[in-house]
């Protein structure tokens, strides 16, 4: 009876755990450009390890995000935006602690760090 209320108490913990680390939710984050502060929004769905959800920079235009995924904690997926009629591919990775993802952002051969913050 110990033993069984015991691996009740330890998988519990361990799903609560797993759930406090879930990427689903509204993210946002600051970029500084030009002396400027612009903030970013990330609504995120999780269906599996299968992630899919919306970015909004700092024109408010909303971004599907593409390739997304999550898995032993690390969320990535990329987003394709225009600028001057040029396409181009910005990829996310990170890893979620509770309510903060902390991780890289990679376009073209630049990288840089983020840190999302979870909106409550």
């Amino acid at each position: 009876m110990i033993r069984t209320m015991a691996a009740v108490f330890i998988l519990g913990s361990i799903a609560a755990a797993a759930q406090d680390a879930s990427p689903a939710g509204k993210w946002k984050w600051s970029v500084e450009r030009n002396g400027e502060t612009f903030e970013n929004k990330l609504e995120l769905k999780l269906d599996g390890d299968k992630l899919s959800g919306t970015y909004i920079g700092r024109d408010n235009k909303e971004t599907p995000i593409a390739e997304g995924s999550f898995k032993d904690g690390e969320v990535k997926f990329q987003i394709t935006r225009e600028r001057d009629g040029q396409s181009f591919t910005i990829k996310y990775s990170g890893k979620v602690s509770a309510d903060t993802i902390t991780g890289k952002i990679e376009t073209g051969d630049r990288t840089r760090d983020w840190k999302a913050e979870r909106v409550k």
